[in-house]
């Protein structure tokens, strides 16, 4: 099929670019972009065919031989059957834990369509399994209220293998600036994706030379929102400052994106919550990435981690959500964050430490960046403030401005674990507070 449409097309191809040319000045709507900043916590979705192998998505075929090439496109599709897979279960996994919108590979490197697309045969119409994968999952984000998102790869090894080029990146028949054959095969597909399912939220953009492909999905959905390719996307990293403007990190819970059965080690709960912490204090979202099974189910290694994930958001995410960076991202050791909404109102991140704070036990911290105003209140976010279970210990949380700074003592005081021995971060909120250096 990809041969017998190559003459289409050649013939669309000035089509396309006459038509991004003529929308070069688009951009992200800023109001959007307001509302991502709100979100900070999405869910990163890689899935393709060679999870079957087990293998890194797409760049196994970077230097294989004639014979691996052949069968990875022609047998390794018999394969592909995910009939496990329940785009619901996936949505109601991230809106337990706090997530606020999805992104799932629509097409990686590999070229292969997770949806029945007229552009290649490597799709998913020639699986066993043949049902639309994006159609469930774009319905299922709906149908939850989570914000829907696309990733999607102009670098297509299947194309430039068949166009008779040397399958790598980072090279001019890899660029669709350069491959204008390769950028109509992206714009029909981009078309489709973007006329048949509806309005699209969000697109993560993995390529070199995006930027006519961006341009297009802005002409189609001026509403959608572009990731990488129009923001600073860091990528299993934090940077040591804040970034200006919006801006998006995005980890593997492993050591790889797709799934890998074996060889693998995952991050713990815990790190996954300090990792979200530190990005949002530094004004990002945290795109965090699950791999899913070829069947289509979720590992359980990875649902376990997003299961201590969501029982900390259930109890702080408040403090992560529609919040902005702070004058500093930190008051010593503390992380801050403060809301969107209202700016005098701060939540202070406060670490178990080398010794885990016990339930029922008091401690004492004295801010530098904040001072108290007339209006300030103090509470720790889960709690009532009023009751520690089988104890008579006045749990009452306590604010005031010394010469020192702004002291804070707070008990914590919910049973969250059975044996009491909560490891993750308190989270305590400060209302009616001011930064001294915005005085």
């Amino acid at each position: 099929m990809i041969l017998s449409n190559l003459c289409l097309l050649v013939t669309l191809s000035p089509m396309c670019q006459a038509e991004v040319k003529n929308s070069a000045t688009l951009k992200n709507n800023a109001e959007r972009l307001e509302e991502f900043m709100d979100w900070g916590l999405g869910m990163f979705l890689h899935w393709s065919l060679d999870s079957e192998l087990g293998s890194v998505i797409s760049h196994s075929m970077v230097g294989a031989s004639d014979d691996y090439l052949d069968r990875y496109i022609n047998e390794l599709p018999k394969y592909f059957n995910p009939t496990d897979y329940d785009a619901e279960e996936w949505v109601k996994l991230a809106k337990l834990a706090g997530v606020k919108y999805m992104v799932l590979t629509t097409k990686h490197h590999n070229g292969f369509c997770l949806w029945p697309t007229e552009t290649t045969d490597f799709s998913i119409s020639q699986t066993p399994y043949k049902k639309d994968i994006i159609r469930q999952y774009v319905d299922a984000c709906r149908k939850y209220d989570m914000k829907v998102g696309f990733y999607f790869s102009p670098e297509d090894f299947l194309f430039i293998h068949k166009q008779g080029y040397e399958i790598r990146r980072k090279s001019t028949h890899a660029n669709i600036s350069t491959n204008p054959e390769l950028l109509a095969h992206n714009m029909l597909q981009i078309k489709e994706l973007f006329s048949n399912y509806g309005p699209i939220d969000i697109v993560f953009l993995d390529a070199f030379d995006n930027k006519q492909i961006g341009q297009y999905i802005h002409q189609l959905q001026p509403d959608c929102l572009i990731t990488r390719g129009e923001m600073e996307t860091p990528e299993q990293y934090i940077p040591n400052k804040p970034l200006p403007g919006p801006w998006e990190t995005c980890f593997t819970l492993g050591t790889q994106w797709q799934y890998k059965p074996t060889n693998e080690t995952y991050k713990s709960g815990g790190t996954l919550i300090n990792i979200l912490i530190d990005t949002r204090a530094k004004g990002g979202n945290l795109l965090i990435n699950v791999g899913p099974e070829p069947s289509g189910k979720i590992p359980m290694e990875q649902e376990r981690t997003f299961r201590e994930l969501a029982l900390w958001m259930f109890v702080n995410g408040e403090s992560i959500h529609d919040i902005r960076p702070c004058p500093s991202a930190k008051d010593g050791d503390l992380w801050i964050t403060r809301s969107a909404q209202e700016r005098s109102t701060v939540y202070v991140f406060i670490p178990q430490g080398k010794i885990l704070w016990e339930k029922g036990k008091r401690r004492e911290y004295t801010l530098k960046s904040l001072r108290t105003t007339s209006e300030s209140r103090i509470s720790v976010l889960g709690q009532n403030d009023r009751v520690v279970e089988y104890s008579r210990i006045n749990p009452k949380s306590k604010i005031e401005q010394t010469e020192h700074g702004l002291r804070i003592s707070v008990v914590r005081a919910q049973r969250i674990y059975n044996n009491g021995k909560w490891p993750n971060h308190v989270v305590v909120k400060l209302e009616g507070v001011e930064f001294i250096s915005e005085q």
